[in-house]
């Protein structure tokens, strides 16, 4: 039953079903009107008005697992109805695909499948209309099945075939049949030219038109078809458009030899009209028919599209009419000179296309041009293939020229002929001349008129369709008339010509041409009494036979040529003379004789009379005319074997069951034919006897037809003498077989003749004697035939060819004859494939053997049968398959085809044998082999065969079905054989290449790609599972059944067989993966009992599954399986739990979390390869492998491949740092040493010197490529040192101009530094890698946090983002989720020593502030205590958190895992004083570049201090004054004196460095902005004032701030602690782009005073990139407040949006985040949430100039400090101070104001200056040593010195700037070694070489003493690679 409408089954036991499933009904309860029903394993009730109820039947009934419901409706509906539902579902997903093309094509099929399937079920179609749409849905449903990829299905007469209803020899042969069919088409053998006629355009018609079309043979030089003829009207339009035959034809029967360049379409228009194109109208109104123009086509041009549509010809004309006959000839040679066109717009339209195929396929395919009617255009003859009943009697006359006399005139004349058909009485025979197919035949004909031409040629071609009963006595007249160009315009006759269509003898007119004598008369002269002139003689060459009358002699003549095409007329004398053989006897002989000459296509047309009249003359004289007439019979039957004449068999065989009447003919025909048989040794009959041999089924059959017309005659008498003389005829050829040929050809030959055609004969004898007797006469003759291989080659292919029509034979088929037969033929098949001859046929012959054989065939013949089959040909057939698919396959397309059809066949021969074979069989065959010997070679060899058989290429993909049934039969045969090796190769006679080769098959027979049922469609697998169940679990079964009896051999097979076994359990199928993993513990046991461990296991578990599951294999549930606990097995437990038992326990379960641990490794790889593109995730994931292959399974070559698997994924994403560190890890294990190193991956075999020095170039060049120099040049010294001590001046030279160069890319060359953000990645849908785990990534250039944050978010769409940078709590690590946590975070470099020198130039500084970085930082600003709403500053604290990676920055990848966090507490003082002194390190900067002139715009130096002075002059650092140096606060907090000092002289410190500043400015500054430098000096004297400062202090004047051009410098010694080691690097980071050209400034005003008194302390708008985008303004950059802001929340908006003076309070920042800068300031910048605009401007009031700074590279005392350590994440916490001594500032965070980011410098990139750009992403203005020139001159900082007098320590340095670390809890290890270099012992150039030690200033100074350095291992060499 089927569902009409679905159910969802909401009542009690109610069964949910979808409209379309089938049910079946169990149960019917009429009341309720509800069936209970099962559906499949289900049931359930339903309402019985949702069903449509099907007739069908039950397979299986009672096995409710098995069960099939199969409806009985016709199984195309059937077919249609599954396929559309596969369809459906993949049809959506090629929507999803955005395969359009294919989605569309196949919705429309799909569309007219389903009608079709309407039709068939109305069931109101013919028989013959059915079958049309059978085939039609077939082909569509062929069609989407190779379009979708689905598979072949097999078909018998548009049905689906079951595989096991039918034998796999006969699947296969439908299978071939579809696959060829599908491959290789047909090439058409018949062709068609379609032509439709449009118009003709020309300018100057207005008359009709005649227009004739007909294939010309340019090669020949004749016409090849009739023509089609059609007239125009005066519009060039056909004149009849009503009748569509009229105006289109078909040109049929085109050989594919004519189709060639050299055919032409031929063209030729003919105008009814004036006789002069241009005359003006008369009074005539005569008409004549008046040459025109032609047209050519060459129908090459047809050839490669077959089509061309509105195609328009060009039209031309001879220059002199003379030339008309051959002016197609002179268009197609171009000979210019000869015509030319007609008009300049002439033009013939015309529509032509090229069929291919019969002319019924061509009915049938293009219906629509034969229902509206088109004309037949035929050829000229007949066609290649003459078929019989064909009636033509056609005559086509071509009217050639003529020669006539001028006739008394001065010019010549204008001549016109016209024709008639005449009969014997006179009169004109109606429409019998037809001028070409598209026009009815006409009564007479004119041609048309040349004028004044007495020598006109016209070559017309005309066809006169005459009866052959009007033909007798018929003749042609043609008069010809002088047309007058005068205005009467009459015609006169001059003279005419006659000529007779036949002679008086009977044949009719010879072809040829033909001079006919003009017979001159008059106009009045009565040529209707055809008696007066017939005397009289018509042609000047033939002459009748009784006409006496002379020819007198005339200059007029008339040439025609004829052509007869008639198939009941003839032209041969002798065969009238053969037919008419009673009237001349005495003729017999000689007529006999000449029938050979006759042409074959007279003979086929009189065959039935020919025969007649031989066999007439057989009866009446047998033994005078017997062998004459014996040899003509041979003659005509031989002619039937020409392809010509080969359709006129079934002529023959009709008149020999119907007509033949010789009763008595089969005894001279034995006769006759026994001799020529005993007389084949006889070379001088050789031939002759060839001939007679070849005609023998003929004459068979004329001989048993007689025998049968004698038997009825007679009552069947002589029967006796019948049945001796055919057994001594047959005698007579075993003789002639049996005999060898020694070295002649001849006897061959002659045998191979008579057995090509031998098995003919068998189908005659049949119908005179028994079953069993022809099969015994058969078994003879074949049974005589020579057994010797290596006699004549051609011989044997025509023995073996015998053979097989003998098995395709109706003898053969009978059951009786068979048995008689099969012997003989197996004899001779085991012989060919023994000698490996004629395979092909031996395949084909093997083939039809199997085919009568049916599946489960009980009957005790067909059981016979194969024991003979078994016995002879079953280990032949297998060293067969082995020997013809060891061979290489052959290179042709053709031959290569021809090779796996022939193995093909053969194993779909074996397959049929073995699936025949029932146990007893098998038993049979088993006990026959007589030792072990030879029992092992079978099963190895029938392994081996197994093998082959289950390979993918041995069938084609799609040709699932043909898998199916081999692997069914595979298995059913492996169970037998299993047996056979449990019994005799077990204990002592134990042979391990037996066991080995059995297992192997069954691995690879389990991990086949068609027995993957999981990636079938549904539908598909349960058809499968229906059928054959899963084969894989059997096998698996099976396997597990023979390991358990191996015993202690399994040793044997330890670790060979983990690899194929873990490749079995990685399928995923429960049942058989709960088979297969306990056979590796018993692995481990047997293992841990021969050698006390299992590292044999381990390792080759280890090195399997790697390569296993990157091919794609396993899963998390197999995952699960080793380390989960369930129950797996039956009683087996899982294998953890297993293991756990066992006294090897500890190693067992470490080996299982190995596992474990690396399958989850290698399925997050996996995982990350299927994407397309290359991301951080492919890129970490594969980090995370070669860091696992490394330090926990100690794999040295796996490790190396996932090193250049990385480097590979590096270079595609165009990381060319990382590629180079990545890379640096295998150099580290190489030397520089002689050793040779094996070919390994792509590097060649060589010494371990010549690899190394590769590898250093590759990574040199590398980073050159990333702009590392620095790293490179390391490098190249490393090389440069091999190759002087080498003395290898030459690559000396090289490497250190390649190190020069690097250097002049440091100086010379721009480089962006990046961003880093801190990125965590919390939930369990996380790959392992990256679950709960916090990394920090190196931006990408110009990648920005907004940037960052959209590509994670690409990288892992499902991810949810987290908006806040709090710590996520336990819920989140153990979410079924995925969420982002992703802020900005700061650098901590660790080369101070480099920062801080004086005199460097940035492009140097930049490479330490983001190379070689361990630590980053971010803040998060806080009130501690009470808010004062007058003066937040007193409360704002800063809680700093430090991040420890596992390896530094630049490394292997572009992130690596946060292995340590510390968070640190900073007071407001401590906050206060690290942004004056980032301020006024910037200022020092600013001042410098624009002493030295570096900075070519003073605009900076102008806005800095116009917000430092301006900020002061409205608060400023009034506010610290009011929070700090109140006696409150003093008493309050008197371990902060020194720092109120040290914040009291930074301000006073501000105060000099600006009136410095403010003298350089004025030398500088253009004459347009002096006003605004006099208003900053007047502002700096009021904030002097405010300040309290009238002059500055003794000794800050005595040695001011230094500047290296005598700006004013701190005193060392004056004032100790005023300034940090650190000042010098607290400078600002920018763009290296230049400079804007026009300033753009953003002038606002303060909303308050508190927000003004902030702005003064904080100088935050005064930026060093910022200042380029604000207005000139008195209050610039000043702050805002909000209160209602977060505390830990901050955001960033454009600075161009930043003048709002009137906001309300609500939208102010509060106090404690603009103390902070943007890259201090991490939590809105996570994921910003959208503002209000108002609320956008405002928070960008806050800049970096006076932002709250902490150090956190140098350790502190607690004592000094008082910021609290709030925490160490840390295995070891630690206290953390900011500050120790003196007051050091703090290394600045990279996620400060974009300023430094290159795009933030370019308004056209970044539209305002910080656009969409989080706080978090911007830099600040302690970054970078200062402002880079706008040209290219080096950057000259501001040098600063340490007031400190506290000794530096030696264990306190900076780590070697190109050093790069890898940093683990476990152990500390630095790396990569390359790029280290022992310190000198003097301080080298820059840059330095770079120490082995790197300070960890992570642990408190209280707790450590000194540096221990990170001891670096001795590298590890690898073996060979």
């Amino acid at each position: 039953m089927a569902l009409i409408a679905g159910f969802r089954g909401t009542v009690p036991h109610g069964l949910s079903l979808e409209i379309g499933d089938t049910v079946q009904i169990l149960e019917k309860c009429d009341g309720e009107g509800l069936f209970y029903l099962t559906f499949f394993i289900f049931q359930g009730i339903f309402p019985s008005n949702y069903i449509h109820l099907k007739n069908a039947c039950v397979k299986n009934k009672g096995y409710v697992q098995f069960e099939m419901v199969i409806p009985t409706e016709d199984s195309v509906i059937t077919e249609m109805t599954s396929t559309l539902r596969d369809w459906g579902a993949m049809w959506k997903q090629l929507y999803v695909r955005n395969e359009g093309d294919l989605f569309h094509r196949l919705w429309h099929i799909m569309n007219e499948i389903l009608d079709l399937r309407r039709q068939v079920l109305v069931g109101h179609l013919t028989h013959d209309r059915m079958k049309d749409v059978k085939r039609h849905i077939t082909a569509r449903l062929d069609w989407g099945n190779e379009q979708l990829g689905l598979d072949l299905v097999p078909r018998k007469e548009y049905a689906m075939v079951d595989p096991e209803e039918i034998s796999i020899t006969e699947l296969f042969r439908l299978m071939e049949h579809r696959h060829r069919k599908k491959d290789t088409p047909v090439p058409a053998s018949s062709h068609h030219l379609f032509v439709q006629m449009k118009s003709l355009m020309c300018s100057n018609l207005g008359e009709e038109l005649e227009v004739i079309f007909s294939l010309f043979d340019s090669k020949e030089n004749r016409p090849i078809s009739e023509r089609f003829f059609l007239r125009l009207n005066r519009n060039g339009l056909p004149k009849c458009p009503e009748k569509p035959e009229r105006h289109c034809s078909l040109f049929v029967d085109l050989g594919s030899s004519e189709l060639r360049k050299d055919i032409y379409i031929t063209v030729h228009i003919i105008r009814i009209g004036r006789m002069g194109a241009g005359e003006k109208k008369n009074a005539c109104n005569v008409q004549y028919r008046r040459p025109f123009g032609c047209a050519v086509l060459s129908i090459a041009d047809l050839l490669a599209g077959d089509s061309k549509d509105d195609l328009v010809l060009k039209v031309y004309m001879c220059n002199t009419e003379s030339d008309w006959y051959q002016i197609h000839e002179n268009i197609i040679k171009k000979l210019n000179a000869r015509y030319n066109l007609t008009g300049s717009n002439a033009g013939l339209a015309v529509s032509l296309q090229l069929l291919h195929g019969d002319i019924e396929q061509i009915r049938r395919e293009y219906t629509s041009r034969f229902t509206h009617g088109v004309s037949i255009t035929r050829k000229l003859g007949f066609s290649n293939i003459i078929m019989p009943g064909e009636m033509r009697n056609d005559l086509y006359i071509t009217v050639e020229r003529g020669e006539f006399e001028k006739g008394g005139k001065s010019v010549a004349r204008n001549v016109e002929v016209t024709m008639h058909v005449v009969d014997s009485s006179g009169q004109i025979l109606k429409d019998f001349i037809s001028f070409g197919s598209g026009e009815p035949p006409a009564s007479e004909y004119h041609s048309f008129v040349l004028y004044h031409n007495n020598c006109p040629r016209w070559a017309e071609l005309l066809k006169l369709p005459i009866p052959v009963d009007k033909f007798r006595g018929a003749h042609i007249r043609c008069e010809f008339r002088h047309c007058s160009t005068k205005e009467k315009g009459e015609k006169k006759l001059f003279g005419f010509s006659f000529m007779p269509l036949m002679q008086e003898n009977g044949r009719t007119l010879p072809d040829g041409t033909h001079e006919l004598i003009v017979h001159k008369c008059e106009e009045n002269a009565n040529l209707q009494d055809s008696g007066r002139y017939l005397k009289l003689p018509f042609s000047k060459g033939i002459s009748l036979g009784n006409n006496s009358q002379a020819v007198k002699a005339t200059k007029e003549s008339f040439w025609i040529t004829s052509f007869l095409c008639s198939t009941k007329l003839t032209q041969n004398g002798d065969m009238l003379d053969l037919l008419k053989w009673r009237t001349h006897p005495d003729k017999i002989a000689g007529c006999l004789s000449k029938l050979k000459e006759i042409d074959g296509s007279e003979i086929v047309k009189f065959l039935q009379d020919t025969l007649d009249t031989l066999f007439g003359i057989l009866d009446e004289n047998s033994q005078k005319y017997g062998s004459k007439v014996f040899d003509c019979l041979v003659h005509i039957i031989n002619l039937l074997q020409d392809s010509k004449f080969h359709h006129f068999k079934p002529v023959m065989d009709t008149y020999i069951e119907s007509h033949f009447a010789g009763a008595l003919a089969y005894r001279d025909l034995i006769k006759v034919l026994k001799w020529h048989i005993d007389r084949v040794t006889e070379v001088e009959l050789h031939d002759h006897i060839q001939e007679v041999l070849k005609a023998q089924e003929y004459i068979f059959k004329y001989i048993v037809q007689s025998r049968r017309l004698f038997s009825i005659a007679t009552g069947g008498q002589n029967e006796e003498e019948f049945r001796c003389c055919i057994q001594e005829l047959l005698m007579s050829v075993r003789f002639f077989l049996s005999q060898e040929s020694k070295g002649t050809t001849a006897l061959s030959q002659l045998q191979a003749v008579f057995l090509s055609s031998f098995p003919s004969v068998y189908s005659e004898l049949l119908k005179l004697f028994d079953v069993r007797e022809v099969a015994n006469l058969v078994h003879d003759a074949l049974g005589s035939l020579p057994t010797v291989m290596h006699g004549d080659e051609s011989l044997q292919a025509v023995k073996l060819q015998s053979i097989g029509k003998t098995v395709e034979s109706h003898l053969y088929t009978n059951p009786d004859s068979r048995c008689i037969l099969l012997p003989v033929v197996l004899h001779h098949l085991h012989m060919h494939l023994q000698e490996q001859k004629d395979l092909i046929m031996c395949a084909r012959i093997l083939s039809n053997i199997f085919c009568l054989i049916k599946k489960n065939s009980s009957e005790k013949s067909v059981l016979e049968e194969i024991d003979v089959i078994v016995n002879s040909l079953l280990d032949i057939l297998l060293r067969t398959i082995l020997e013809i698919t060891s061979r290489p396959q052959p290179s042709g397309s053709a031959m290569r085809l021809q090779f796996q059809d022939v193995t093909g066949e053969f194993v779909s021969c074996l397959l049929s044998l073995l699936r025949q074979m029932t146990d007893r069989h098998y038993q049979q065959l088993l006990d026959s082999f007589n030792t072990k010997e030879d029992l092992r070679d079978f099963l190895l060899q029938i392994f081996t065969v197994f093998r082959i058989l289950i390979r993918p290429e041995m069938f084609p993909k799609d040709w699932t079905v043909m898998r199916l049934v081999a692997n069914n039969v595979i298995i059913t045969t492996v169970l037998y054989l299993s047996d056979a090796l449990r019994k005799n190769f077990l204990n002592e006679n134990f042979d391990y290449k037996i066991w080995d080769s059995y297992f192997f098959l069954a691995v690879i027979f389990i991990n086949q790609l068609c027995l993957q049922l999981e990636m079938f469609t549904p539908s598909k697998k349960k058809k499968v599972l229906e059928k054959y169940g899963d084969m894989r679990v059997t096998m698996g079964c099976e396997i597990f059944s023979m390991w358990q009896n191996l015993g202690e051999h399994k040793l044997h097979f330890i670790p060979a067989l983990i690899g194929p076994f873990l490749e079995v359990t990685l399928i995923p199928q429960p049942d058989l993966r709960n088979v297969m993993i306990p056979i590796f513990h018993d692995m481990m046991d047997w293992e841990q009992r021969r050698s006390g461990n299992f590292k044999q296991v381990e390792a080759k578990l280890i090195d399997k599954l790697d390569s296993l599951m990157s091919e794609g294999k396993g899963d998390e549930t197999y995952r699960e399986l080793f380390n989960s606990i369930i129950p797996l097995f039956g009683p087996y437990p899982s294998l953890l739990k297993k293991i756990e038992r066992e006294t090897w326990r500890e190693s067992g379960v470490s080996l299982i979390a190995t596992v474990t641990r690396l399958m989850e490794r290698l399925l997050d790889y996996r995982d990350c390869m299927k994407m397309g593109e290359v991301d951080g995730k492919k890129i970490g994931c594969t980090v995370s492998l070669l860091n696992f292959y490394k330090t926990e399974l100690n794999k040295e070559e796996m490790y190396i491949r996932y090193i250049h698997k990385l480097y590979d994924l590096h270079l595609k994403a165009q990381n060319f740092t990382e590629a180079a560190y990545t890379l640096l890890l295998y150099d580290e294990l190489l030397e520089w040493s002689d050793r040779p190193l094996r070919e390994f991956l792509n590097y060649p075999m060589q010494t371990e010197w010549q690899r190394k020095e590769c590898l250093h170039l590759t990574i040199i060049q590398n980073f050159d490529r990333g702009k590392c120099w620095e790293n490179g040049i390391i490098l190249c010294r490393k090389i440069a040192e091999q190759y002087e001590s080498y003395y290898d001046y030459r690559n000396l030279s090289k490497m250190r101009m390649m190190e020069a160069s690097l250097y002049d890319k440091i100086m010379d060359q721009q480089r962006l530094e990046p961003e880093f953000f801190r990125v965590g990645f919390y939930g369990k849908k996380f790959p392992f890698f990256l679950r709960n785990k916090e990394f920090v990534c190196r931006g990408h250039d110009y990648e920005r946090l907004e940037a960052f944050q959209q590509r994670m978010l690409n990288e892992f769409p499902h991810a949810i983002a987290m908006q806040h940078a709090n710590q996520p709590d336990e819920t989140i690590f153990q979410a079924e989720a995925q969420y982002l946590q992703i802020y900005a975070v700061t650098p901590i470099p660790e080369n101070q020593e480099v920062l801080q020198r004086d005199g460097i130039p940035d492009n140097i500084k930049s490479f330490y502030k983001v190379n070689h970085i361990w630590r980053f930082r971010y803040d998060r600003p806080f009130h501690k205590g009470t808010k004062d709403k007058e003066n937040e500053f007193k409360s704002l604290w800063v809680e700093r958190t430090t991040l420890i990676l596992v390896q530094s920055l630049p490394g292997i990848s572009r992130w690596f895992e946060v292995e340590k966090r510390e968070v640190v507490e900073m007071s407001p003082l401590e906050n206060a004083i690290e942004v004056l002194e980032n301020k006024n390190q910037q200022l020092r900067t600013l001042i410098s570049q624009c002493q030295t002139r570096q900075m070519q715009n003073i605009n900076p130096l102008t806005m800095c201090l116009n917000g430092v002075i301006d900020a002061a002059v409205n608060g400023g650092v009034a506010r610290y004054q009011e929070a700090f140096f109140v006696k409150e606060y003093v008493l309050n907090h008197p371990e902060d004196g020194e720092k109120i000092t040290r914040l009291r002289e930074l301000m006073l410190e501000q105060a000099q460095i600006l009136e410095f500043g403010l003298a350089v400015h004025e030398k500088v500054v253009p004459q347009d902005m002096r006003p605004l430098h006099k208003k900053l000096v007047d502002q700096f004297f009021v904030m002097k004032s405010s300040l309290g400062i009238q002059e500055f202090p003794a000794c800050i004047q005595a040695s001011p701030v230094h500047f290296p051009n005598g700006s004013p410098r701190v005193c060392r010694n004056s004032i100790p602690i005023s300034m940090s080691p650190d000042a010098a690097r607290v400078i600002p980071r920018r763009s290296p782009l230049s400079y804007p050209a026009v300033n753009r400034y953003s002038s606002s005003s303060l909303s308050s005073q508190a927000s003004a008194e902030v702005s003064n302390i904080t100088g935050q708008s005064e930026s060093s990139d910022e200042v380029f985008n604000m207005q000139p303004s008195p209050s610039t950059s000043s702050l805002s407040s909000t209160h209602s802001a977060s505390p830990n929340v901050t955001s960033s908006a454009p600075s161009s949006a930043r003048a709002s003076p009137l906001l309300s309070d609500k939208h102010k920042h509060s106090r404690e985040n603009s103390c902070l800068s943007p890259r201090e300031r991490p939590c809105s910048a996570i994921y910003p949430t959208p503002l209000e605009t108002s609320q956008r401007m405002l928070f960008n009031h806050i800049g970096d100039g006076a932002l709250p700074r902490s150090d956190s590279n140098l350790p502190g005392s607690d004592k000094a400090s008082p910021a609290r350590h709030i925490a160490s994440i840390s295995p070891s916490p630690a206290g953390r101070s900011p500050m120790k001594g003196s007051v050091q500032s703090f290394t600045p965070s990279p996620v400060e104001y974009h300023s430094s980011g290159l795009i933030s410098n370019s308004p056209a990139l970044s539209g305002s200056y910080s656009s969409g750009i989080s706080s978090l992403s911007r830099c600040s203005t302690s970054e970078t040593s200062g402002f880079e020139s706008q040209g290219s001159e080096p950057a000259v900082t501001v040098p600063s010195y340490s007031i400190s007098e506290e000794p530096v320590r030696k264990e306190s340095k900076t780590p070697p700037p190109y050093s790069v670390y890898e940093r683990t809890l476990k152990r500390p290890v630095p790396l990569p070694h390359s790029l280290s270099i022992p310190p000198a012992a003097d301080p080298p150039a820059l840059p330095p070489k770079p120490q082995l030690v790197r300070p960890n200033n992570l642990e408190n100074s209280s707790r450590r003493t000194e540096q221990v350095p990170r001891p670096r291992p001795l590298p590890r060499k690898v073996s060979q690679l």
